[in-house]
C-alpha cells in the first residue's frame, strides 16, 4: 500500500494526538507564529522555539499543499525539490508532494548554489520549495532555475519576508482545500528521488517507488519495535534517507516524534528529558560528545528525567566498540543497535546488528527484515565465509535505477542485487564486518565527502602539481579528509597557505590535514589511493575506525 495511506489512517485514528514537535533551542526569543496550532513555551533552562502539530493537522497541511500543486498544473510523475532545514513544515510538504502522485526530491542543505541548480536539472524538477536559510543561494541562480519552474518560499512562522523571485507558501496553502486529492497511487508508482554520488563526486539521482518507502517503514518498526507510546528524537537532516527512514518506524504506528535543531550534548539530553523521548538515533560524534560532557561534569544526569529512554542506535559510519562500552556504562538500561544502508537501498536497515547482539559490536550485523545479503568476488561469485569480497544486498527497498543514467545503473544493479561498493566478510556466526571501501568516498561525521571535488579545487592553486585526497581515521568523526599535495618544482608552500586557499570550499569539504609528498600513479595514470591509505593509515581504514 502507498505510504500516503498510512498518513490518512493516522489522521483518522489518532487525529487529535501529537504527531510532530519542532524544538529549536538556538532561537532565544519569542516570535509570532502563523499557524494557530503552534505554541511557544519555555521549558527548563532553555527559552526555545517549540511548535507541535497533530496527526489531523499534519494530514490537512499535506492535503493543502497537494491541492496547491495540483491547481498549478503539477501532475503525476512531476518532481518537486525540497530544500529546507529540519522544521515542522518539512514532512507535511513531503507528503503533500506524494499525494499528488509527483515525486519528492529532497536536497542536501549543504549544497552550494551550483549544486542546487545541478540537482534540480538532473532530476528534472518542476518545483522548488525552499526556506529562509537558502534565500541567498537560491537568489544567485534564480534567473536560471525559475524558467519553467515554480518557486515556493516557506517562512515557517519565522519573521522573514518572501523574496521577490518566489511565491509565499504560507499564504497560498491557507487558501487551498484540506480535503485529500483524488489521486490513485500504487506501490509501483514512483515516489521519490534522493541524491548520492560516486567517486567522481557528481550527484546521481536515485529513483525509488512507493514500495521502497513502505519497506523502510516495516523494516524500522520490525527492528526496533516502536509502539504508539514511543517518542522518537530525530536530529539528523530530513533530506537524508537515514533520518526519515528511522522516523518511518514511528510514523507506521502513529507515535510522536521530535525534530531537534541542534546537536550540543546539553540540548540533546534536555530534549530527551522534557519531551520524554524513548528512542534516539545518534551519529558517533554526538554520542562521544555526550559521554565527554558527562565525564567533564557539564551534564549531571541526575537533573534529568531519562528513565523512559529505552533505545540508542547509531548509523552512517563505523562504530568503535569502546564507544558502546562507555555508553552502556553510563546508560546500562539502554538497548543498542546499529544499522547499515545506502540511499540506493532507501537508507538504513538492509543490514542491522539487532538489539540482542551487543556482544557483536564492530559488526554491521546480518540481513535486515525482508532483505538478503551476499558477499562476492570480482567475478560475481559468492565467497566462502571468512573471505573478503564486495557486499551486495537485495530486497523491496532497492532503487529502481539512477534516473536517466543507464550506464551507472548497470554498474551497480545485477539481477536485482545492489552492489554496495563496500568490502566485507562474514564471521563464523554469519555477522558481517566491513573491511574497507571499494569506493573512495570519505564518510566524516556521517557526511559523504567526494575526493574528486576537493582535488579539483586544490589543483586550481598555481603551486600545486598534483593532489590526492583520502580519509584518515579520526576518533570523533570516524575519518577526516586529508590532502596529499605535490608541489611544483621550485615552489614552496606551507600548510597555512593551503588552509587559506581552501577557504574557498564549503567548510565541511575542507581538508583537516595537509601532507606534502609525491603522488603515486599507476601505469594507466590513476592515483593509487590504496597505496596512499596504506602509507598514511598503516592499516585498513575501516579496521582502524572500528578499534575498541
Amino acid at each position: 500500500m502507498p505510504i500516503t495511506e498510512i498518513l490518512e489512517r493516522n489522521a483518522a485514528k489518532f487525529g487529535g494526538d501529537i504527531a510532530l514537535v519542532e524544538v529549536n533551542p538556538e532561537i532565544q526569543e519569542k516570535r509570532r507564529v502563523t499557524w494557530r496550532e503552534y505554541e511557544l513555551i519555555e521549558p527548563g533552562e532553555f527559552c526555545h522555539y517549540r511548535r507541535e502539530i497533530t496527526w489531523g493537522v499534519f494530514n490537512e497541511k499535506a492535503n493543502r499543499f497537494a491541492n496547491l500543486l495540483l491547481s498549478r498544473g503539477i501532475k503525476k510523475g512531476d518532481k518537486v525539490g525540497i530544500l529546507l532545514m529540519n522544521c515542522l513544515e518539512w514532512l507535511p510538504i513531503y507528503f503533500g508532494v506524494l499525494k499528488t502522485g509527483a515525486l519528492a526530491v529532497p536536497l542536501n542543505f549543504r549544497y552550494t548554489s551550483d549544486e542546487i541548480k545541478y540537482c534540480l536539472d538532473l532530476a528534472q524538477c518542476d518545483v522548488l520549495v525552499f526556506g529562509p536559510a537558502f534565500i541567498g543561494r537560491v537568489e544567485e541562480i534564480a534567473d536560471d532555475i525559475i524558467k519553467n519552474r515554480l518557486l515556493f518560499y516557506v517562512g515557517g512562522g519565522v519573521d522573514s519576508a518572501c523574496p521577490s523571485f518566489a511565491e509565499d507558501y504560507d499564504q497560498l496553502v491557507a487558501n487551498c482545500s484540506s480535503i485529500s486529492p483524488d489521486i490513485k497511487l500504487t506501490d509501483d508508482d514512483f515516489a521519490a528521488i534522493y541524491f548520492s554520488s560516486g567517486t567522481t563526486g557528481f550527484p546521481k539521482a536515485i529513483l525509488h517507488k512507493h514500495r521502497s518507502l513502505m519497506q523502510s517503514c516495516e523494516v524500522e518498526q520490525n527492528h526496533h519495535g516502536q509502539t504508539k507510546d514511543d517518542v522518537f528524537l530525530c536530529i539528523p537532516p530530513l533530506y537524508h534517507t537515514g533520518a526519515k527512514m528511522h522516523w518511518f518506524g514511528s510514523f507506521l504506528v502513529g507515535a510522536k516524534s521530535v525534530l531537534l535543531r541542534g546537536v550540543k550534548p546539553e540540548m540533546i539530553i534536555e530534549t530527551v528529558s522534557k519531551e520524554k523521548c524513548t528512542i534516539v538515533w545518534l551519529l558517533v560524534p554526538w554520542a562521544q560528545d555526550i559521554l565527554d560532557a558527562i565525564d567533564r561534569g557539564d551534564i549531571d544526569l541526575s537533573k534529568y528525567e531519562l528513565s523512559q529512554w529505552r533505545l540508542m542506535h547509531i548509523g552512517a559510519q563505523p562504530v568503535p566498540p569502546s564507544l558502546i562500552t562507555r555508553w552502556l556504562a553510563k546508560f546500562p538500561h539502554h538497548q543498542y543497535d546499529t544499522n547499515y544502508g545506502l540511499s540506493e537501498s532507501i537508507g538504513p536497515g538492509c543490514v542491522h546488528l539487532g538489539v540482542e547482539n551487543v556482544h557483536k559490536v564492530g559488526a554491521i550485523g546480518k540481513a535486515g527484515y525482508g532483505w538478503q545479503t551476499k558477499i562476492i568476488d570480482e567475478n560475481g561469485n559468492t565467497v566462502e565465509r571468512g573471505k573478503v569480497g564486495e557486499l551486495c544486498v537485495k530486497g523491496p527497498g532497492v532503487m529502481e535505477c539512477y534516473f536517466n543514467d543507464e550506464k551507472a545503473t548497470g554498474e551497480v544493479l545485477k539481477d536485482g542485487w545492489l552492489l554496495t561498493g563496500d568490502m566485507a566478510q562474514e564471521d563464523e556466526d554469519g555477522f558481517i564486518f566491513l573491511v574497507d571501501r571499494k569506493k573512495d568516498v570519505i564518510i566524516s561525521g556521517g557526511e559523504n565527502l567526494y575526493p574528486v571535488q576537493i582535488e579539483d579545487f586544490i589543483r586550481r592553486s598555481d603551486k600545486v602539481k598534483d593532489v590526492a585526497v583520502i580519509g584518515l581515521p579520526d576518533k570523533r568523526l570516524g575519518e577526516i579528509a586529508a590532502a596529499i599535495v605535490e608541489i611544483k618544482p621550485g615552489c614552496e608552500c606551507t600548510e597555512e597557505e593551503m588552509e587559506k586557499f581552501c577557504n574557498g570550499l564549503p567548510r565541511y569539504k575542507r581538508p583537516h590535514k595537509f601532507i606534502f609528498a609525491a603522488i603515486p600513479r599507476n601505469a594507466t595514470g590513476k592515483i593509487e589511493k590504496p597505496k596512499l591509505r596504506e602509507i598514511y593509515c598503516g592499516e585498513s581504514l575501516v579496521a582502524s575506525q572500528n578499534k575498541g
